[in-house]
């Protein structure tokens, strides 16, 4: 066990007594990854021998200690404080005793794990989270009326070729889907109500069922979603890495409002590009109604008609106006996101699937609202 490359343990034949005394041995060269198992084994070995509680060990002699080492004399320590006695080292190095003290705290850690909450914790947790993100989001509901406020009296301030780019991201970028899906859609509903229609010789209807799904539910609807998916994460996750990058604490520090900068070039690309893709979505998905209609046998004119009688310009404008508050709700909850990262590698990813996922949310809240109002007003 003795070398020059490994750290020699000596023990010291007198001044230990059996049961409750104290032992002695010195260490000195090196103690490394390789000569700490036997180091540890033979100390053991003797302390369960002479039933020493407490352990004078001497250090002044060892050339190099690495976190083997550390963890030897944390190992010891807690040993002996077990059965009631303690570790002493003699002579340690200056330079050591901090290691050693943050190799104890980070073991202490690890050693007791956080205990794992309860359900009534877990629940309790999770109502204090949601009431702190609540009360948050009501403060950024005023901090963006502020931001609009002073854009509306000076609309010099606002970065107008950032809104512009945001249209185009918005916008221009989102028209291959937003057709794509809104021709699908229509096709989809119009030969899936046609087929149980034509056993009653009424797959004429199919035109106004689809007319008046589209331009007043799912038209708004699903072009929020497939924004809240798209536009909503890209904010969250812009404004996010600009956090975490400490941007946003420059532009603070140079006296510029982030809000005014940043965040209402964004909601207004928001909030003027989504009722125009509502309109997109409506039409291509009374294309794709008609190419059902087409394949029945039906002229277009009489596809063209039955639309138009079903639903009128009030039909319109109110599902636009759903599309400007789902835009508003789009956009509003993705800068949040964004203002909300944390720190650290997931923040991002974190504030970009909360953006999508509470964007979601508040437009399946405010269709249902929606939906009563036009009832009570309708009816």
């Amino acid at each position: 066990m003795t070398s020059e490359h490994a750290a020699t343990a000596f023990l010291d034949d007198h001044g230990t007594v059996s049961g409750t005394g104290s032992q002695a041995m010195v260490l000195r060269g090196r103690l490394d990854v390789g000569s700490t198992g036997g180091i540890w084994r033979k100390i053991r070995k003797s302390l369960d021998k002479t039933r020493a509680r407490t352990l004078d060990l001497d250090v002044s002699g060892l050339e190099y200690v690495d976190s083997s080492g550390l963890a030897l004399f944390s190992e010891l320590k807690d040993h002996l404080q077990s059965q009631g006695g303690a570790l002493r080292l003699v002579g340690l190095r200056s330079d050591l005793h901090p290691r050693l003290q943050y190799f104890q705290e980070s073991a202490q850690v690890a050693v007791h794990p956080r205990r794992r909450p309860g359900i009534l914790e877990k629940f309790g947790r999770g109502a204090e989270v949601l009431f702190q993100d609540v009360r948050e989001l009501v403060g950024y509901v005023g901090a963006f009326t502020a931001g609009f406020a002073k854009a509306v009296r000076h609309p010099g301030t606002i970065r107008w070729r950032d809104f512009w780019l945001n249209c185009e991201t918005v916008g221009a970028n989102a028209v291959l889907i937003i057709a794509l899906i809104g021709f699908l859609m229509g096709l989809i509903i119009s030969f899936q109500s046609a087929m149980p229609l034509r056993m009653f010789g009424a797959e004429i209807y199919v035109a106004r069922l689809l007319g008046l799904s589209m331009i007043r539910e799912l038209g708004p609807l699903v072009t929020a979603i497939i924004l809240a998916g798209r536009s909503g994460a890209s904010f969250a996750a812009e404004l996010g890495t600009m956090k975490i990058n400490e941007e946003l604490n420059a532009l603070t520090t140079m006296g510029l409002d982030p809000i005014r900068l940043l965040v209402v070039p964004r909601m207004l690309a928001a909030m003027f590009m989504t009722p125009l893709l509502t309109m997109l979505f409506i039409i291509f998905s009374l294309i794709g109604g008609a190419v059902v209609m087409l394949s029945l046998g039906y002229p277009l004119i009489t596809y063209t008609t039955q639309v138009t009688m079903s639903v009128g310009v009030t039909d319109l404008f109110s599902g636009l106006f759903k599309a400007f508050v789902f835009s508003i709700l789009v956009g509003w909850i993705g800068c949040v996101r964004g203002l909300q990262t944390g720190h650290g590698a997931w923040a991002v990813g974190a504030a970009t699937t909360s953006a999508v996922v509470s964007g979601i949310i508040l437009i399946a809240v405010a269709d249902g609202i929606f939906a009563v109002v036009y009832y009570v007003f309708n009816y």
